[in-house]
């Protein structure tokens, strides 16, 4: 199982890793690397604020945007089926595939939130 943390506005990924026997977290979205490990929630949260910590710290010291920039752009590979339904469903829907796709994507996300 896979879940989100959020830690001071800052989202991880949280993962058991049954090799070692604990849970580990790793922050998304940012230009560079911050992971952290604990065996509890409180552990997680307490390892995952020293981890950002530091980080943040080290991107002020290199004059780095700790926020990784997303341009709003990506392509994605699907079969010629899957294309042809979307574009009938976005059709049907009197919308172009991208504007009924970014609907589908954000209820989506949207659900996963919650």
């Amino acid at each position: 199982m896979i879940s989100i943390m959020e830690i001071d506005g800052y989202k991880a990924v949280i993962k058991y890793d049954p090799g070692i026997g604990m849970f580990r977290g790793e922050f998304i979205g940012l230009n560079g690397g911050a992971d952290f490990y604990a065996t509890s929630v409180d552990g997680l949260r307490k390892e995952g604020k020293k981890s950002l910590k530091i980080f943040l710290k080290m991107c002020v010291e290199d004059g780095v945007n700790p926020r990784r920039k997303f341009s709003g752009r990506f392509n994605l590979r699907i079969s010629p089926n899957l294309h042809e339904r979307i574009a009938a469903l976005a059709d049907a829907s009197g919308k172009s595939i991208n504007t009924w796709m970014v609907e589908a994507l954000d209820h989506e996300t949207s659900q996963q939130s919650d």
